[in-house]
């Protein structure tokens, strides 16, 4: 059981053909089309606006000024931002009723991240920690255990969480951070509109158009963890209103270390590349065609090699018909292909376990305005997924190909009560394979108390349906059983009450402050069969609470000094359910710090210098080490980087990250061979033509 609880988490894949499959996905796409077709038939005629930026797609920068140009963005342009998060269409970011933070394209960059998962840190809101050389652990509110599953995760509207345990493998996740336009980041359930699994928050990872990466972008660097990687960027235009660009991306990681500095053995490659095309054939309509390939290979402390490799397709159709009107329909392939190495255990020998699984998603939304008082937005949705696993010894699925359908559908409406108060109201409804159907409601209520000032407050419930891991997963294989499979296992629940305050105050200071309180039912438990004990199997014998606060500010000190600061409050109370049983006694869901906070420092020099410290405390992190409390100590931390514009061309930049220790642990169980994240410099050279 440890193993499963530790080891599947490492990664997960996509694979297979099958004329069903192509039959569902050509049925699925003429659906979508159908329906499109007849909304635009149907739809309100009107004066065409410019097009909004509907599942995920930016809205086009103001402040771009060709392939050279860096948005900086004063306080008054961030809380003026566009997002789509919230509401699922472009609002802004100071009126969104959300526990929401931005991380914009110029905030990744001064930052030094190389990695999705590096600029994440940037997200006051998200608990964030790196467990080795290739693996993170990242959740908001809390449950960041070995199997995280209560954050939904959005590459361009394309769901990037797996199915094997319903959470998400970073080291699988990655673009060339050149090119994403923002990050929104939203802490509390976004379940109403984007569906299970949005329990705990959302990140909405928003990548450029085509139209503003014209030019060549390269990037290439090393040093002495992050031993080398490289990216390159080509776009051009295939006319007048079509634009491409092409990119690829490379790294290579060396190993993190064990508590007595020997290395861990766990380095690690990866390389990956695609392309996006945008056409607007007319002011009314946007088409997107987009696509990434990747392959990495991975180290096992254990032994062995780790492989991973997979690739996805993706287009988008939006029409605008008015200010307040417009549809969109996207349609997307995501395959993953994954061989990992299973140790052996004390029940059965080492061997392979290989799982593919392909993903066809069909997604329609519509958007109109009932009155000058009242918007609605819509959508339905059609998901299959095929996951094929040949199974290992220590660790095996029932059955090993397994074929789901996922069905859903949303409504939200947005209506003003009062110049200053709105009430959105709304739900989604999903039909899966294994708990049949699943509703997400809520109620939200906004308040503009006065000029930039906002509040707001939410009641919402969201659900986390179960994964192959919690249905399926059994081990040994073959028998006899001491993991066995859970056929009898429910959904977990979540009600939410959150409130929440967002203002600017004057054009120097911003700050956002949330609080909430969660009350869960139906969390996954570990049982025994009586009599025999074995095989162990998972139930829904966990209930309780967790609260907590969000605090954030940014003050522009002087034009060329902007300081940022957040910190979080959580608190844990989950236990058994009277007269129920758990053997991991409530603590094997939960692993997580009770503080934490932040604080960086952005500083544009003479002679064309950037200067960017930040500095981060994580509070103790209590852990389960076999039904009893484990710790990973508190802990200060600090990355700077330093960057020289040597032309406006030309960019040279040395960063430093983790520079308060040689190495340190941020994850993982009390024990000698646990490993820590090593202190890294490198060096990076950008050029942009």
């Amino acid at each position: 059981m440890n193993s499963l609880m530790t080891r599947r988490e490492n990664r997960t894949a996509r694979k297979g053909k099958s004329a069903r499959q192509r039959r569902l996905a050509r049925l699925g796409v003429g659906a979508g089309l159908l329906a499109a077709a007849m909304v635009v038939v149907r739809a309100e005629e009107g004066t065409a606006a410019a097009p909004s930026a509907p599942l995920g797609e930016p809205t086009p920068s103001k402040d771009t000024e060709g392939p050279l140009a860096y948005r900086k963005m004063s306080l008054e342009e961030l809380m003026s931002l566009d997002i789509t998060s919230v509401s699922k269409h472009s609002e802004p970011y100071r009126d969104a009723p959300a526990a929401i933070q931005v991380i914009t394209e110029d905030e990744i960059r001064r930052s030094g991240a190389t990695s999705i998962p590096e600029a994440l840190r940037l997200a006051d809101n998200l608990e964030v920690a790196r467990k080795n050389s290739h693996d993170w652990a990242i959740s908001a509110r809390g449950f960041n255990t070995e199997l995280s599953n209560k954050l939904l995760v959005l590459i361009d509207g394309r769901t990037v969480y797996t199915p094997l345990f319903s959470g998400v493998f970073w080291d699988e996740q990655d673009y060339l951070l050149a090119d994403i336009d923002r990050i929104e980041v939203i802490s509390g359930p976004g379940g109403t509109l984007w569906g299970a699994n949005a329990v705990n928050g959302v990140i909405n990872i928003t990548t450029k158009s085509a139209k503003e990466t014209q030019g060549t972008y390269l990037e290439a660097g090393g040093g002495s963890t992050l031993r080398d990687f490289g990216g390159l960027r080509y776009g051009g235009s295939l006319g007048t209103n079509t634009f491409y660009r092409i990119y690829g991306k490379y790294s290579d990681q060396a190993n993190e270390v064990i508590a007595n500095g020997t290395g861990a053995s766990d380095g690690w490659s990866r390389g990956q590349g695609g392309f996006r095309v945008d056409s607007e054939p007319s002011p009314q309509n946007l088409i997107t065609l987009q696509g990434d390939v990747y392959a990495s290979g991975e180290h096992v402390p254990t032994g062995g090699s780790a492989k991973t490799s997979g690739g996805n397709l993706l287009g988008r159709f939006s029409h605008t018909f008015s200010e307040d009107s417009d549809l969109s329909l996207q349609v997307y392939y995501d395959r993953t292909h994954l061989y990992d190495p299973v140790p052996k255990s004390a029940f059965a020998p080492a061997g392979i376990l290989v799982n593919d699984l392909d993903t066809y998603d069909v997604d329609f939304q519509h958007r109109l305005g009932l009155a000058d008082w009242n918007h609605l937005v819509w959508g339905l949705g059609y998901r299959f997924t095929r996951d094929a696993s040949q199974n290992a010894p220590a660790l095996a699925f029932r059955p090993p190909v397994l074929n789901q359908d996922l069905f859903s559908g949303f409504v939200q409406d947005e209506i003003k009560i009062m110049r200053q108060l709105s009430l959105t109201l709304g739900t989604k409804v999903e039909h899966n394979d294994y708990t049949g159907f699943e509703v997400e409601p809520s109620a939200r209520v906004q308040w503009d108390v006065a000029t930039n000032h906002m509040a707001w407050g939410a009641v919402s419930r969201a659900v986390r349906t179960p994964s192959r891991i919690d249905r399926d997963a059994f081990e040994p294989n073959p028998p006899p059983r001491i993991l066995g499979d859970s056929p009898h296992f429910l959904s977990e629940t979540l009600i939410a009450y959150e409130l929440g305050y967002r203002a600017q105050i004057g054009p120097r200071f911003a700050t956002s402050v949330s609080g909430f309180y969660n009350e869960y039912d139906d969390v996954r438990s570990l049982g025994f069969t009586p009599a025999t004990i074995v095989p162990l199997f998972f139930q829904n014998n966990l209930e309780g609470s967790t609260y907590g606060l969000e605090l954030s500010a940014s003050y522009q000190v002087t034009s060329w000094w902007r300081l940022h600061g957040g910190y979080d409050l959580l608190k844990e109370h989950l236990r058994v359910k009277p007269g129920q049983v758990d053997l991991n006694h409530a603590l094997n869901e939960t692993s997580d710090p009770q503080q934490q906070f932040s604080l960086r420092s952005s500083m544009d020099l003479p002679g064309n210098v950037e200067f960017d410290p930040m500095l981060r405390w994580v509070d103790t992190l209590h852990n389960n080490n076999g039904g009893v409390v484990g710790t990973v100590p508190s802990y200060f931390e600090l990355d700077v980087r330093v960057a020289w514009h040597i032309t406006k061309h030309l960019e040279l930049a040395v960063v430093g990250q983790s520079l308060l220790h040689d190495h340190h642990a941020e994850y993982g169980l009390p024990s000698p061979n646990r490993e820590e994240i090593e202190r890294s410099v490198y060096g990076k050279l950008t050029w942009r033509f």
